[in-house]
């Protein structure tokens, strides 16, 4: 069977996708509040009990040592996490989300769910449960097979 035309479609759909939900600017503010998308998804991973390390939040972000560095030392500065050394690991930081941070993620989970609860109300059952089906495949494939833009991260924090 030949792969090529729904892969083809599915690249224009994930490129329609990408439009429609306007982040074409990955690096740009999110709407409402004056962080980046990178930084959003940084908050959402932060969000937890057990502080993570640079190096663990890189590797769930799928970013760059170097790049994780930079976006905790900004979001630091704006008061929304600290960095603090691992009590275990002095070579490591772990990165703690402060009150300004955990509001804002809860801000931010509360804008965003009410916009899917818009769309999915607005699908069928049978396209909101087939959604459902073809992304978590599709996601588990692409952990699976990591596609151009993943990165190792071999070294410590």
């Amino acid at each position: 069977m030949d792969s090529s035309a729904p892969a083809e479609r599915l690249h224009e759909l994930f490129m329609e996708l990408v439009r429609a939900g306007g982040m074409l600017q990955p690096d740009s503010d999110i709407p409402g509040h004056s962080i980046s998308m990178s930084q959003a998804f940084a908050i959402h991973e932060l969000d937890t009990e057990i502080p993570l390390s640079q190096r663990e939040l890189g590797e769930r972000l799928r970013l760059e040592k170097s790049s994780v560095s930079r976006m905790a030392a900004e979001m630091e500065r704006n008061g929304l996490l600290v960095r603090e050394r691992d009590p275990g690991n002095r070579r490591l930081y772990r990165l703690r989300l402060t009150e300004k941070g955990r509001a804002l993620h809860a801000s931010m989970a509360t804008g965003f769910h009410e916009h899917y609860v818009r769309w999915v109300a607005a699908m069928s059952p049978a396209e909101r449960e087939a959604l459902i089906t073809g992304l978590t495949a599709f996601v588990k494939v692409m952990r699976d097979q990591p596609g151009p833009w993943s990165h190792r991260h071999d070294d410590p924090d």
